[in-house]
């Protein structure tokens, strides 16, 4: 008997989370190697999400704007609008309105169906099954839940290497302690870690491991993957990912990180500080050795499967083996991308790896943000500096102590500061090698 083959298209994703999202202007993103644009009605409590291409000539619609007279998506290339529906309601060239009103069918363009929740944008993958889509639930985590006393964090980056290899990687806990050492981890605590299969179906994986801090793991496919850690006396925290297939060779994690202790020092720390010294920090630890592992990967798979190729003799390994066989039994190992084939993919370069700004920054509300008052910082600390220099040295001998020292000293603890700016605080925002042997 064969297994039913696994849709990945009749499913919900969370695109990422709507505080990160401009309502604004349009989003590109990419979606099982579908290319689609985010943008949100300025009347509308949501955003909506088209497939990117105007049926006109099949230019992007990411890169258009949202007329601020109708409030509707605007086309760049020759100003066609639609309004949320998808409907065509404007054509420019067209010298009578009749134009639009008897091709309406054919010039619509695609729409997912949506949801908000949770504080992330769901799409549902498939835009020609939206009554499907109204019968199956979100997968939603209970931990991102306020009223069990849950306060949580958020993060997205785009990845160098393929939703599986992601999903393998998320399911393996014992990899922390090296990978993430001096960030979540220590090496030189690492020890035996049991991990348990509960149960496995085509919907559900189910896992948990044994210690001091017991864990229960979930696996939702196609990307809701999740850990509840067990402190003792009823504290727990969690890690909430997303897993999204974006196209061979690039996936996108959406993750939140909920607990339900000390949620005081969730309003003290600033999102863009976590993400840079933490959720950045662990990404980057895991990307050059993932992007190396899945090229090996591919290279050998040409000769023999995943089995041979990998090792696994230990209970640690027991979910990624797990998941491995769910991936052969109702996936036949492969995702369906549309479009072009897959191909092997080319080793990239560190700086192509690690390169947060394209993969973060950019898309990271509170991380824009926070760069931008950085540069605007540092003008203003270099703009001092010149001023206060300048005003010391034109100062009669009777003040240059008493006014002139203390303007020298504070031009120069600015300049100091905009250092520490410029050559620290910024390039945590573009850049930052990762070497495990130096950590």
């Amino acid at each position: 008997m064969v297994d039913a083959e696994f849709n990945f298209f009749q499913q919900w994703y969370p695109l990422s989370p709507v505080e990160d999202l401009d309502p604004e202007q349009p989003t590109s993103v990419t979606l099982l190697n579908q290319r689609l644009v985010i943008w949100k009605p300025p009347a509308a409590p949501e955003y909506c999400v088209f497939l990117d291409y105007c049926p006109h000539r099949l230019a992007p619609l990411s890169e258009g704007r949202i007329d601020p007279q109708t409030g509707q998506l605007m086309c760049s290339y020759h100003g066609w609008q639609f309004d949320a529906q998808g409907t065509c309601r404007w054509i420019p060239q067209a010298a009578s309105p009749d134009v639009v009103t008897k091709n309406e069918a054919g010039f619509c363009v695609k729409r997912l169906p949506t949801q908000q929740m949770n504080g992330l944008l769901w799409v549902w993958a498939d835009a020609n099954t939206p009554e499907m889509a109204n019968s199956k639930p979100l997968p939603l985590s209970p931990q991102i839940d306020r009223s069990q006393g849950f306060v949580w964090s958020s993060m997205v980056r785009e990845l160098a290497y393929d939703w599986q290899t992601l999903v393998e990687n998320v399911a393996d806990p014992a990899h922390v302690p090296f990978a993430h050492h001096g960030v979540q981890g220590d090496r030189d605590r690492a020890k035996p870690l049991l991990i348990t299969i509960e149960h496995s179906t085509a919907t559900r994986i189910e896992a948990e491991t044994e210690g001091n801090f017991p864990a229960q793991i979930t696996f939702e496919p196609p990307c809701r993957l999740e850990y509840a850690i067990q402190f003792g006396g009823g504290r727990q925290v969690g890690l909430v990912t997303y897993c999204i297939p974006v196209a061979p060779g690039k996936s996108r994690i959406v993750a939140q990180f909920p607990r339900n202790f000390a949620t005081g020092f969730q309003r003290l720390i600033p999102r863009w500080w976590e993400h840079i010294k933490i959720r950045n920090a662990v990404l980057d630890g895991d990307m050059v050795l993932l992007h190396l592992q899945e090229h090996y990967l591919q290279d050998s798979s040409s000769n023999s499967t995943w089995k041979a190729a990998y090792k696994l003799p230990t209970s640690a390994d027991r979910l990624v083996i797990e998941f491995r066989h769910w991936f052969d039994r109702y996936c036949q190992g492969r995702i369906p991308w549309p479009g072009s084939p897959a191909q092997a993919t080319v080793p990239l370069s560190r700086e192509a790896l690690l390169d947060r700004y394209q993969q973060h920054t950019l898309i990271c509300h509170s991380c824009r943000r926070a760069l931008a008052i950085i540069h605007r910082l540092q003008w203003g600390l270099l703009g001092y500096f010149a001023i206060a220099v300048a005003i010391a040295a034109q100062l009669p001998d009777p003040l240059r102590l008493r006014l002139g020292l203390p303007l020298a000293i504070s031009a120069l603890l600015g300049l100091g500061l905009y250092t520490w700016l410029k050559l620290w605080l910024e390039p945590q925002f573009y850049f930052v090698d990762y070497v495990h042997a130096r950590k």
